[in-house]
């Protein structure tokens, strides 16, 4: 850790953390967990849950580890009967007003709140009616807001805002407390607020109802999109991609995907896709072979640099291409066709 080192005891444990690191990125390092709900690594903290409260020495309350700072000899507690009560009625206080409709909902499987309700041991809640935590619903092409669903955690306002940068999600104040906003004319439809949204409050409508969690297999790709090299996963059910997800630890995107990296995958079971070369003759296609269309693009290509010349072609090459791809794309123009008029549409 060098000289800017703080040393603290975490559940008995001496740890090493950084100057200006939280307890819980320090306990997160030493491989302590510490339940959370809100916090998101690519996000400040927010402290909106209290699942993460631990007890620090010399202070009477708890304390949310997410927006403590770590001191010199400071020593922390993040398992006791005192913190699991705790937890239990931050819970409890999510659920009064939150629809326990877990079989209907699209989140059951992979929802943060209902992990976290398992591992706590809620069994009842005295229920109210369910309210909601929009001002209003929302929904794009895209994704469609469930708002009674909604913890307040304000992890979609601070990914909008914070990662995104678009500003389309806020917090204000409603009749009764914090709701959170949202402005149409801002929303660009990406999906970070999906991606981050630890329940079932804002969802595709894409995939709604389709497919549980554990009917998927998740496979790691890169998206074809443009040159950037986002790192997918594609949601794979019965041979078919159902969803596409950003991989939260992977360079270059971190979890981020614009909405053609999202949700730009149903072309591909697009009945319309050629699966054969066509060729023009007089006025209508015809289905030939490869080798037939691959000789007949060289003649064209031939007879054009014969009557004008290598600079009256010209080749741009498609931003999904593998980099190898479009090597030799280039060394075919310049090498071959002796031309530069090459270029590469992710550029612009």
């Amino acid at each position: 850790m060098g000289m800017g080192a703080v040393k603290l005891t975490i559940d008995g444990i001496e740890v090493l953390a950084g100057k200006g690191a939280t307890v819980l990125q320090a306990a997160k390092d030493a491989g302590i967990r510490i339940p959370t709900l809100c916090f998101h690594e690519r996000m400040k903290p927010i402290g909106s849950c209290g699942m993460c409260v631990v007890e620090i020495d010399g202070i009477s309350e708890p304390v949310s580890s997410c927006e403590t700072p770590v001191e010199d000899g400071m020593s922390v507690i993040t398992r006791s009967d005192r913190l699991l009560r705790e937890r239990q009625d931050a819970l409890r206080a999510l659920l009064v007003h939150h629809p326990l409709e877990c079989p209907i909902c699209d989140k059951a499987g992979e929802c943060k709140l209902q992990d976290l309700v398992y591992e706590h041991g809620i069994t009842h809640v005295d229920m109210q009616p369910p309210t909601s935590k929009f001002t209003a619903e929302y929904s794009t092409t895209f994704l469609r807001s469930w708002p009674q669903r909604c913890v307040l955690c304000t992890r979609c306002v601070s990914a909008c805002n914070e990662i995104q940068g678009i500003g389309a999600l806020d917090v204000v104040e409603g009749p009764e407390g914090k709701l959170i906003s949202y402005d149409r004319d801002k929303c660009v439809s990406c999906g970070e607020c999906i991606q981050v949204c630890p329940v079932g409050a804002i969802l595709e409508k894409k995939s709604e109802l389709r497919w549980r969690p554990w009917e998927v297999k998740k496979v790691r790709t890169t998206c074809p999109y443009c040159g950037v090299g986002c790192q997918l996963l594609l949601h794979v059910k019965d041979g078919r991609i159902v969803k596409v997800s950003g991989v939260e630890d992977a360079e270059p995107n971190k979890g981020r995907l614009c909405v053609k990296g999202r949700f730009g995958f149903d072309f591909i079971y697009s009945q319309e896709r050629l699966k054969t070369p066509l060729i023009r003759e007089n006025g209508e296609f015809r289905e030939a072979s490869w080798d037939e269309a691959l000789d007949l693009i060289a003649d064209k290509f031939k007879q054009i640099i014969a009557e004008s010349g290598p600079d009256a072609v010209a080749g741009v090459s498609c931003g999904r291409s593998i980099n190898e791809d479009s090597y030799n794309m280039q060394k075919l123009f310049r090498g071959v066709f002796g031309t530069n008029n090459i270029d590469h549409c992710a550029r612009t």
